[in-house]
C-alpha cells in the first residue's frame, strides 16, 4: 500500500552531490566565531530569503531556543509565558536556561492569546515566547505593544512557519529574535538544524558566541556558551534546500486550497483552518477541529494516511508541566484536533480520498 507521510524530505541528486563534495573535503565542522564557509553560505541565503540583517545557524530548532534565552539574559527565577499548545521543546527550553515556563491559553488561530497574556504579566515574567503553530502566525501586532509596555522580550517560536509572512513581514523577524527549526519534517531540512534571526547586531554577536562556548572573534571565552554549532554537511544541505523551498510552499498551497474546495460541504460538523487578516501561511499542516477524531485518525491510517495529533496533551497537561490549567479552549482543541498531510507529495486524488474518508468517519 502506497503511504502518504504527513511530511517527509523532499530531496534529489544536487543535495547528494553537495554532501559528497563536504566529505570530500572532510570538512565537517568548524569552530571559527564566524561559523565556517558552508554555514556562512546558508546563513547569508537565508538573510536575504528572511530580510533580515543577522541568521545565525544553530543545532537544532530547541538549541535556537535556548541560545535565544541565554541572548536575552533570561535567568533562574525568572518567568517566560508560552502558549500550552506547542511541542514540549518550547517549554524545555525555557526550564533548561533555570526559568519557569507560564502557560496562556491560545486564540481562534491556534496561537497564543494576546489578552490572557496581559493576565499573566508580573515582575518575573521576563520573556513571551509565541509560537507559530502549524505555520499559523501570532497576533505579533498586539503581542509587541504589550511587550513594549512591560519592557519585556519577545522570542518567536518560528519552528513552524518559515516562509508564513504576517503583513508582508517574515514569521521569526517580527520581534527581536526569531527561531527556525530544519527538522527533516518541516518545510524544508538541513537534516536536522535550526537558525535565530536579528537585526539587533549586539545580539548576533552573543548568539554568535553562545554557539560555540562562548569564544569571540579573537578565540577568547567572553561569555557562557554551549556546543550548539551547525555541522558544515547540514548547512550545505540547507542551502540547496533553501532556493526549492518556494516551490515546496507553491505546493503546500496549491493542496491546501484544494482540500478547502473539498472539505468545504462538511464545514458545518469540522473546523477548517482559520486565516488570520494579513497573514500568509506556510501550510506546514493542515489542521481541522474533528468532533470523532479518533475514528477519522483510525480510518485514515487503515488507508495509509499519515494524520497526526499536535498536540494531546498540551504542555501543561504532561508529567513535566502539570501546573498551569484551566485552559480552555488549549484542552478543547486538543483534543479534536487533527493534521492532514498537505505536502508537496499530496496530489488532488490523495486529497479526495482524505475528503471521503473524513466525512464517512462523522457518520
Amino acid at each position: 500500500m502506497f503511504k502518504v507521510p504527513i511530511n517527509t524530505p523532499i530531496m534529489d541528486k544536487e543535495e547528494e552531490e553537495i554532501v559528497q563534495k563536504v566529505i570530500s573535503e572532510r570538512y565537517f565542522t568548524d569552530q571559527s566565531y564566524e561559523g565556517g564557509k558552508y554555514v556562512r553560505e546558508f546563513e547569508t541565503a537565508l538573510e536575504s530569503y528572511l530580510n533580515v540583517k543577522h541568521v545565525i545557524a544553530v543545532s537544532s530548532g530547541t538549541a535556537a531556543l535556548i541560545a535565544s534565552l541565554y541572548a536575552a539574559k533570561i535567568e533562574p527565577g525568572d518567568e517566560v509565558i508560552i502558549p500550552s499548545l506547542t511541542f514540549v521543546a518550547t517549554a524545555n527550553a525555557v526550564k533548561a536556561v533555570g526559568a519557569r515556563p507560564v502557560f496562556v491559553d491560545i486564540d481562534n488561530y491556534y496561537t497564543i492569546d494576546a489578552k490572557e497574556i496581559r493576565k499573566k504579566i508580573n515582575k518575573r515574567v521576563k520573556a513571551i515566547i509565541p509560537v507559530h503553530l502549524y505555520g499559523h502566525v501570532a497576533n505579533m501586532d498586539e503581542i509587541l505593544e504589550i511587550a513594549e509596555e512591560f519592557g519585556i522580550t519577545v522570542i518567536e517560536d518560528a519552528a513552524q512557519s518559515l516562509g508564513s509572512s504576517y503583513k508582508g513581514k517574515m514569521s521569526g523577524t517580527l520581534s527581536k529574535m526569531g527561531c527556525f527549526s530544519f527538522y527533516p519534517g518541516k518545510v524544508m531540512t538541513t537534516g536536522e538544524g535550526g537558525a535565530i534571526a536579528t537585526n539587533d547586531d549586539e545580539l548576533a554577536d552573543s548568539l554568535r558566541k553562545i554557539r560555540n562556548h562562548g569564544f569571540d572573534k579573537t578565540g577568547s571565552i567572553t561569555t557562557f556558551g554551549l556546543n550548539f554549532r551547525m555541522p558544515q554537511i547540514n548547512a550545505a544541505i540547507g542551502s540547496v534546500q533553501l532556493k526549492r523551498l518556494p516551490q515546496f510552499l507553491v505546493a503546500r498551497e496549491k493542496n491546501a486550497f484544494i482540500y478547502l474546495k473539498y472539505l468545504m460541504e462538511l464545514s458545518d460538523k469540522i473546523t477548517l483552518p482559520p486565516i488570520r487578516d494579513g497573514a500568509k501561511y506556510n501550510w506546514y499542516l493542515f489542521t481541522i477541529l474533528h468532533p470523532k477524531r479518533q475514528k477519522a485518525l483510525e480510518n485514515l491510517k487503515r488507508e495509509g494516511i499519515d494524520a497526526r495529533v499536535y498536540y494531546d496533551p498540551p504542555v501543561h497537561k504532561t508529567p513535566s508541566y502539570s501546573y498551569g490549567g484551566p485552559l480552555p479552549k488549549t484542552e478543547m482543541v486538543s483534543k479534536t484536533t487533527l493534521s492532514l498531510p498537505v505536502n508537496p507529495i499530496v496530489n488532488e486524488d490523495i486529497i479526495k480520498k482524505v475528503t471521503a474518508i473524513l466525512k464517512e468517519s462523522l457518520n
